[in-house]
């Protein structure tokens, strides 16, 4: 297997239960653990005492380091765990947080000059405090390689997930999605969640017919027009309501449906690559692999050979679409 194999997730005093628990599912079928400044006991956000076994020795050794959210972000850190942050990063692990932990990530220095995301509530204030972060209040997270930040504790899930697809494939991303019951991948970003939800009535019915119509048709050349006449819309009430639902435009969505399902095909089967593009949904291997590129900065040979449920395991044995 690909991919980072250990996960430390630093546990600070006030660590929020919903935070640590995202990470814990996300992250439970690798050598996960929790650590603190020292071994013993954690007080979480809900009061209860969390009994932790490993000190800060633990982010020494993790492939994947993580800075929990927690209610006293606004506390100094401590200087101890700052530390062991640098150095894990500067020894070439992975640093990541989400929600209210980036405010440690970025009391470390390491995201000075990078791009961060934090829930938005609280992007006004990290980014009066760290003025050398760039704050991006309406991403659900950002990825600068080494270093990853994510927005609200559920955005966390958006996090671990991307981790999971990125380090190990869509295949255990999904699987891990699953156990969590929630999707793979959210399109849009928080400002779908700066308002108010949008009111359930017979037009959202119908659009959420009209997205799982349309997921199991994605290897025939779908158009908006055609999604929006189901859905007995006009085009641009159809965009406009399609939006507000899933954060992203109807064409974004579907580019984003089409190479999750080339992502999954070219992990668990052998179908060569012209087969997969015309399955999702593209005229020729050329047109996929374009747009593949554009979203995984590697060819999908490349990528195949990297994540492929078959070569991992040493069969060549031909796999057929699951």
């Amino acid at each position: 297997m690909t991919g980072f194999q250990s996960v430390a997730a630093y546990a600070p005093p006030g660590v929020t239960m919903l935070g640590m628990g995202v990470a814990g599912e996300a992250f439970g079928a690798l050598d996960f653990s929790v650590c603190a400044d020292r071994p013993g006991e954690v007080r979480t956000d809900l009061g209860l005492g969390l009994r932790v076994e490993h000190g800060l020795d633990r982010l020494a050794t993790a492939d994947l380091v993580l800075a929990l959210p927690y209610s006293g972000f606004r506390d100094r850190p401590s200087p101890s765990a700052l530390e062991a942050f640098r150095v894990a990063h500067e020894r070439g692990a992975t640093v990541a947080s989400y929600c209210v932990g980036t405010f440690l990530l970025a009391a470390t220095g390491l995201l000075d000059g990078l791009e961060a995301a934090t829930h938005w509530r609280f992007a006004d204030e990290l980014a009066a405090r760290h003025p050398a972060v760039r704050v991006r209040p309406e991403a659900l997270y950002v990825d600068q390689g080494s270093i990853l930040t994510g927005a609200g504790a559920a955005s966390g899930i958006d996090l671990c997930l991307h981790l999971l697809r990125r380090e190990h494939g869509a295949v255990a991303a999904n699987t891990a999605a699953r156990e969590l019951v929630t999707p793979p991948h959210r399109d849009g970003g928080q400002a779908q969640y700066f308002a108010a939800p949008v009111p359930a009535d017979g037009d959202d019915e119908r659009l959420a017919e009209v997205i799982a119509w349309a997921r199991t048709r994605l290897s025939s050349r779908l158009s908006v027009e055609e999604m929006a006449a189901r859905a007995l819309m006009s085009r641009r009430s159809f965009a406009r309501r399609f939006k507000a639902a899933t954060g992203a435009s109807p064409h974004a969505w579907l580019l984003a449906q089409r190479l999750n399902l080339a992502e999954q095909l070219l992990e668990s089967t052998d179908l060569p690559i012209e087969a997969i593009a015309h399955q999702v949904g593209y005229a020729s291997a050329a047109v996929l692999r374009e747009r593949f590129l554009l979203r995984r900065g590697v060819p999908p040979r490349e990528y195949r050979r990297a994540f492929s449920t078959s070569r991992r395991t040493g069969s060549e044995t031909r796999r057929t679409r699951p």
